[in-house]
Formats: structure tokens, sequence, C-alpha cells
């Protein structure tokens, strides 16, 4: 027999329904979202500046890590590639050309890392407080671009001994600019695979790695396949890379040699990845806004 309701109780539904009341949880429209989100960039500057002070605050160095992080890390990759097999052969100020390649792509790899865990390592703060979600990893992108930031002045000073200052490094600005987008749209993608897939945090250091290899970072990937007589097909292939884009325009941007082993059509690809990944990854990211955070 169907249990009868007791005597006054109201259905939660209609009850909801009569004072206005709706799930805290609810996914609110995209426009809603956006304004949400720019109304809380203050908190998101505020959480990227904690998570760099966090980041140091235990080693004696302190925040001079982030200059000695990428000097280290170009350090060994010279040692590696440059010294022992030789790429550096051939292309004038190797180190330059180097570091700029290691950069722009520790910028992309690491807002991929670091956003696929930036709501799992967040839960509790998700189911206590209601927010847009997304700026958790937007506040991963604005941490890892003042690394950007301090490694690209390092390299404003290697190349400015080296090979003097000149206006193109202003092209510097739009390229970042560029990557920045691209990034957000990345790291809002892998944030939301990272919530619901746990493991993907594990397989992003060998898919990074492969990436590594393949942008040209170690050296000139237009001279490589020109010195291998690969078609020229495989070259324009090669050159939708969207980091091997990037690191182009940066080179181009710094480097006089650089403009003769310059990828074709860097701009427009570099500029075609930045809007399509930024819009997909964005959209994507809110269609499971109401779902971060549950059991």
């Amino acid at each position: 027999m169907p249990i009868a309701k007791p005597t006054g109780v109201t259905d939660p539904a209609a009850l909801a329904e009569r004072y206005g009341l709706t799930k805290s949880s609810l996914r609110p429209r995209l426009g809603a979202y956006l304004r949400e989100l720019w109304g809380r960039r203050k908190f998101i500057a505020s959480y990227a500046r904690a998570r760099t002070y966090a980041m140091y605050a235990g080693a004696r160095l302190g925040s001079l890590w982030q200059v000695l992080t990428p000097i280290l890390n170009a350090a060994v990759y010279y040692l590696a590639f440059g010294v022992l097999l030789g790429t550096k052969n051939g292309i004038d100020n190797y180190v330059a050309f180097l570091l700029s390649g290691i950069f722009v792509f520790t910028y992309t790899q690491r807002c991929m890392t670091e956003g696929s865990r930036s709501l799992a390592l967040n839960l509790s703060l998700i189911r206590t407080l209601h927010f847009p979600r997304a700026t958790l990893p937007l506040g991963y992108v604005l941490n890892e671009l003042n690394q950007m930031l301090v490694s690209m002045g390092l390299l404003f000073v290697i190349v400015g001994v080296t090979d003097g200052f000149a206006w193109r490094w202003l092209l510097v600005a739009p390229a970042l600019l560029l990557q920045s987008m691209f990034n957000v749209g990345m790291t809002l993608i892998f944030a939301r695979i990272g919530t619901f897939i746990s493991d993907v945090s594990q397989l992003l250091p060998f898919i990074t790695r492969t990436w590594l290899y393949a942008s040209g970072i170690f050296f000139s990937l237009p001279a490589k396949l020109t010195e291998a007589n690969a078609p020229e097909w495989v070259i324009h292939v090669l050159a939708f890379n969207p980091i091997s884009a990037y690191i182009d325009i940066v080179r181009r941007s710094l480097l006089d040699e650089h403009e003769v082993n310059q990828l074709p059509h860097a701009w427009p690809i570099a500029i075609g990845w930045s809007v399509v990944v930024l819009a997909g990854g964005f959209v994507y990211f809110w269609r499971a806004e109401d779902r971060y955070g549950r059991g």
C-alpha cells in the first residue's frame, strides 16, 4: 500500500518554487558565469600570489628559486643536448635559442600538469564555498605566467648582452598573450579531466615529454628536416604543433639568425590554436560546473 504523506507536509520541489530557491550547485548560464569570474578577478590574483609564496616559503633561498630553477633546467639540457649530442652545431647563440624553447614549453607543460590537479587538491574548498570553479585553474595559470615573466626577463638580459637590443623584441608580448590564451584553455580541459580521471596526472609527464622532443626545442626544426631531406609537407605538418609555433615566434622576435630557419605560417597557426582552445576549453569546463566536488 502506498504510504500517505503526513498532513501539512509540502513537496520540497513545491516549497523551493514557492520561495524562489534554486540548487546551490546549479550551473549558471555562460554569460552569467563569465561575469561571476570577472567579479572574482582579485581572488584569482591573490590565490596565484599565495601559491607562488607557498612554493618557495620552505626554501632557504626563497623566491630566488624563480630564477635559479629555469637556469638549472637549461644547464642540464645544454649539457645533454648541446654538448653531448652536438645539437648546438650550426646554431648561433645556442644558449638563447635553447632557453627560449625551454621557457615557452615549460610554461605550457606546467599549466597542464598543475591544472590537472587544481580541483582535486582543493575539494574541501569546493565543497565548502560557492564560487566559479574555474577560478582555481585560472589561478594556477596566473602563477605560471608570473614564473614565465621572470624567465623571460632573464632571457632578455642574455640576448641583450650577446646580440644587443632590437625593437622586434616587442613581438614577444603578443606571442605570450596568445600562448597564455592557449594555456588557459588547456588548463581548463585538463582540470576537468583530472577531476574525474585521477590517473591523468600520472600520464601527463609521459605525454608532455613526447611533446617536448617533437617541438624543436633543442634544434632548429626546419634546418634539421632540410638536412634530412624530408619532404616539404612534413615541415608544414609539424608546423601545426602549437608549441612549435609559439617557440618560433619568440625566437624570430629575439634572434636575428632564426629568421632564416623560421617555420611557415607561425602567426596564423598560433592565433588559430589560441582562439579555438581557449573557447573550447572554457565551454568544456563550464559544462561540468555542477559536478565538481561531488563524491
